[in-house]
């Protein structure tokens, strides 16, 4: 009888303890996962609205007391993918990863071109449009990623990505043809700045939906690193704008620009490296929570630039203009929650249609 009830509480000891134990471990999961929500988060949110301000700030705010305005948006392409070329070769030789490329070169440089085809029509366009209406218009890229994965990828799609489609680019236009009176473009007045700004907007989203399809695809027919496809692209992307400032005869004006301007040098720095590290944050949030914690990150993200640029800028929003970008931002919440389930990899028309696309990622 003593043998039983000693045999029973040893059972129920056992089992308190295993009881114990399991709730310590879940404990101790939920608090990992949630410091790594917050790194991602944090990550996400303070690099990216630091870029989205900062690119504002050197297009459209003057330096110095002559009140002169940086004009070589090629520059700072030049400068940020410099940068990231530079980090992406230490990751390959840290990890002691082959630095040879995977794909036929050309194949490298036809992403380089059209990516900087689309950084610098999006530099471009904030000459004439302001960065709240160039970031709502980014929304509208799913657009012609459709067409282009339609096109390369030979994919099909359901009725509510069109609908979505729909809904985003009601939005946009809504919010791009009823602009606030008082915002005006530094660099002039006028209808024919809005539609050349337009124009550039429409070069940014072709050329861009173009780039994370052709990603996607070297991606899938080549067993290709982030790291190596980062590295050629970027590498390609820095001889290739830098031939283009050299032709165009603005290298050395730039240069000259920013020695003269300190906070203006300050400012590209700052620009080429929280658009590296962004890469860094966009990669380890996909990987850990998937596309639709990402998607859901990035759209808040797009939402704070904007209000944040309205603040800071002083850009005013006429009440069109805030209907338009409730259908934009409700459009792709519902179209986030709605979605059955988050995956761990993206295809590229999840993640442009949320603002991102650079190796399937933000396009810096």
């Amino acid at each position: 009888m003593a043998e039983t009830t000693t045999s029973s509480l040893s059972s129920s000891s056992s089992s308190s303890s295993s009881s114990s134990s399991s709730s310590l471990s879940d404990l101790n999961w939920r608090d990992n996962e949630l410091c790594k929500a917050t790194f991602a988060v944090t990550g996400i949110m303070v690099t990216l609205v630091t870029y989205g301000v900062l690119q504002e700030k050197i297009m459209r705010v003057p330096y110095g007391v002559n009140k002169e305005y940086f004009k070589y948006s090629l520059f700072l392409v030049f400068c940020n993918r410099i940068t990231t070329s530079a980090i992406s070769a230490g990751a390959l030789l840290a990890s002691k990863k082959a630095l040879d490329p995977v794909a036929p070169i050309y194949k490298y440089c036809l992403v380089s071109v059209s990516n900087i085809l689309t950084t610098t029509c999006q530099y471009e366009a904030l000459k004439y449009v302001s960065f709240p209406v160039q970031t709502l218009a980014k929304c509208a890229k799913m657009i012609p990623v459709m067409v282009w994965g339609t096109l390369i990828m030979q994919k099909r799609y359901q009725g509510t990505d069109y609908m979505l489609a729909f809904l985003v680019t009601l939005g946009c236009s809504v919010f791009i043809l009823y602009p606030a009176g008082t915002d005006i473009s530094p660099y002039g007045r006028g209808r024919e700045n809005t539609v050349w700004g337009i124009f550039l907007m429409i070069g940014y989203l072709g050329c861009d939906g173009f780039t994370s399809t052709f990603q996607d695809k070297l991606f899938k027919g080549y067993d290709m690193e982030i790291h190596n496809q980062i590295f050629y692209t970027t590498l390609c992307s820095c001889i290739l704008s830098l031939t283009g400032l050299i032709l165009q005869g603005h290298l050395l004006p730039a240069i000259e620009f920013v020695y003269r301007h300190n906070d203006c040098f300050f400012d590209v720095m700052l620009l080429s490296t929280v658009a590296t590290a962004s890469q860094f944050f966009i990669s380890y949030t996909i990987r850990t929570f998937g596309a639709l914690t990402f998607a859901t990150i990035m759209t808040t993200r797009q939402l704070v630039s904007i209000l944040l640029s309205c603040v800071w800028f002083s850009h005013p929003l006429s009440w069109e203009q805030t209907i338009g970008a409730v259908i934009v931002f409700g459009a792709i919440y519902a179209k986030s929650f709605l979605r059955k389930a988050p995956e761990k990899t993206a295809s590229s028309v999840d993640l442009a249609q949320n603002g991102n696309s650079n190796n399937l990622k933000e396009n810096p």
